[in-house]
């Protein structure tokens, strides 16, 4: 998995390996709650349904989801903080 996006190191990681919705974006809101305005937050998910929780979440919340990734079994998510 890449701790990177587009050559940019993420500022923070939480790895989300292992637990259900809705824990991977309650533990990703208290770590952006960490981070500066434009800091990168990179998030480690197990849980099929996060791809689409990360995307809602990051509608309703206004941090910019940079990217995702799916690898085998797991899934990379990128989140700006707004």
């Amino acid at each position: 998995m890449s701790d990177t996006l587009g050559g940019l190191a993420a500022d923070l990681e939480v790895d989300a390996s292992g637990l259900k919705c809705p824990l991977p974006i309650l533990r990703a809101k208290k770590a952006l709650a960490q981070l500066h305005s434009g800091q990168l937050l990179k998030v480690i998910t197990t849980d099929t349904h996060a791809l689409r929780d990360f995307q809602a979440f990051a509608k309703q919340t206004g941090n910019v989801l940079e990217g995702q990734f799916e690898t085998e079994g797991s899934a990379v998510h990128f989140l700006r903080r707004r």
